[in-house]
């Protein structure tokens, strides 16, 4: 038995990565969200996105990805991490509580049509739950991202992205490698060359 506990991580990745490559449905749902994603933008709106932790810094990776560039030269296109100003999320947090960080902003920011990638690998986050209420009720398309014990969210979701395992970082490594496809996908559809 190996004690190599890097080598087991990376078997760890692969082995979850694996497991989505190979899920017809997971796929499936993928290309929905990288279809509903560039509808939204090629109608003028937006991408927010939210996360907790880990996630946070996934959703402001993603909207980088969205407004610089992923592969290919473009225009830029709008999408905003709600996790990154520092003033509202402790303003909100200290006017309204924590559970209303993304949701007050929410209310501020997004409009009908616009899609908010949710991000939250135990289903669980009381804050994202109540964002995705909220966008609900706004008639934003509701995407979101979790792990195998986050199945309780499904009822909150336009589209559900299930990553096949339950270890927070493989989920987070799962949720990465699907968002940057969906960068890919968006651009494809919406300047048509690959580089």
């Amino acid at each position: 038995m190996s004690t190599d506990r890097i080598a087991a991580h990376f078997q760890s990745s692969l082995s979850g990565l694996t497991r989505a490559a190979q899920d017809r449905e997971l796929l499936a749902v993928t290309h929905a969200i990288a279809k509903a994603t560039a509808d939204a933008l090629r109608s003028g709106k937006k991408l927010l996105l939210i996360g907790n932790g880990g996630s946070a810094a996934d959703a402001q990776h993603i909207a980088a990805e969205i407004v610089g560039r992923y592969k290919q030269e473009r225009k830029a296109w709008p999408a905003i991490a709600l996790t990154t100003d520092t003033s509202a999320l402790t303003a909100i947090a200290n006017d309204y509580g924590f559970d209303q960080i993304f949701a007050r902003q929410l209310q501020g920011l997004g409009q009908k049509g616009d899609v908010l990638f949710a991000l939250t690998t135990s289903g669980r986050s009381p804050n994202i739950l109540a964002a995705l209420k909220l966008a609900r009720e706004l008639g934003i398309t509701t995407v979101g991202f979790t792990g195998t014990k986050g199945e309780s969210l499904r009822a909150a979701c336009d589209h559900l992205f299930v990553s096949p395992s339950d270890d927070t970082p493989v989920i987070q490594q799962i949720h990465m490698t699907a968002m940057h496809a969906i960068c890919d996908e968006v651009e494809q559809s919406l300047i048509g060359t690959r580089s």
